[in-house]
């Protein structure tokens, strides 16, 4: 099986590809190289320093084929899209259409697509479904629903299958602090070198942690399951910016020391999904605990 993934270069994306590989794959990648890195590039697969909104990405499709199109370049970074939203279009819907068109022209069998529990906006419910009213508060948020609705209509317009995955924070190995989620590689570089962690607000805000690993899995299960559906990545419980730094407390020999700021603007106070549509569709679920993947990416990092 051939398999594309764009953003192959980057967090989510670079984690795909190893394990793509090691499941007998062959694999090629489009990234521009704007948030991924070289050194995360498996050597195995085949590299197109491309952006995913030119022509020259069409043609890599169109000329190679492959069968799976997983869709996780994205511009992803919560702040730059509120000084900046013309950069989200360009990226997550623009360059979202231009895939779109170059998989009208071939059988594709699935284009899997990386979404975001953003696209909710600040709910008042204690766990979020995927019937659940979507409304972004942020312009990252929008995007990527906006993108969402391409894919759909692509679909009903030129029967291009796809599987559209909704994930909580995603955290692990390789991330970066910029971007969605990226809090605990923030407090991880800010204890590199010993600097005191930034709250915003009053720390109590919850975000449903999914390890990078856990949704790797769930993409591939996705191949050939969920077609045509949405289904939330995630696992289903709440962790607040305090537990987490009390969770680092576990594993950091030296004192942490944080203080607390404003709120960001753009950001959700209280996010967790209900897991339970992946788990049933997909023959899914997560398998590290937020104790486990946190353990995990602490001692990825050198300290």
């Amino acid at each position: 099986m051939k398999a594309l993934v764009t953003g192959g270069a980057g967090f989510i994306g670079s984690h795909l590809v190893d394990t793509l590989i090691s499941k007998g794959y062959s694999v090629h990648i489009i990234d521009n190289l704007s948030s991924g890195k070289k050194e995360y590039i498996n050597p195995l697969a085949i590299f197109h320093e491309l952006d995913i909104s030119t022509p020259a990405a069409q043609k890599v499709i169109l000329k190679e084929k492959p069968d799976y199109i997983f869709h996780m370049a994205a511009q992803a970074d919560v702040s730059r899209s509120t000084s900046a939203p013309l950069d989200d279009m360009d990226t997550n819907v623009a360059g979202t259409i231009n895939l779109l068109n170059a998989c009208r022209q071939y059988p594709l069998k699935n284009f899997v697509f990386s979404s975001t529990s953003a696209v909710y906006g600040n709910v008042s419910s204690q766990m979020i479904d995927e019937s659940h009213k979507t409304s972004p508060i942020s312009f990252y948020g929008l995007s990527k629903l906006t993108a969402e609705n391409y894919i759909k209509l692509f679909h009903d317009t030129f029967q291009i299958p796809f599987t559209i995955l909704r994930y909580g924070n995603v955290y692990g190995p390789r991330q970066t602090s910029k971007g969605e989620g990226g809090v605990i590689a923030v407090f991880l570089e800010k204890l590199k070198k010993h600097e005191q962690l930034k709250i915003n607000g009053d720390g109590l805000q919850t975000r449903d942690y999914v390890f990078v690993q856990d949704v790797v899995e769930a993409n591939i299960a996705a191949t050939d399951k969920g077609n045509q559906m949405i289904m939330q990545i995630s696992t289903g419980e709440r962790t607040s910016i305090l537990q987490l730094i009390d969770l680092l407390k576990n594993y950091h020999t030296n004192e942490i020391h944080a203080f607390h700021t404003v709120d960001r603007q753009g950001d959700i106070k209280h996010s967790c999904l209900d897991n339970t549509l992946a788990k049933r569709i997909l023959s899914w679920k997560p398998y590290y605990s937020i104790q486990d993947g946190m353990r995990e990416t602490y001692l990825s990092y050198s300290f």
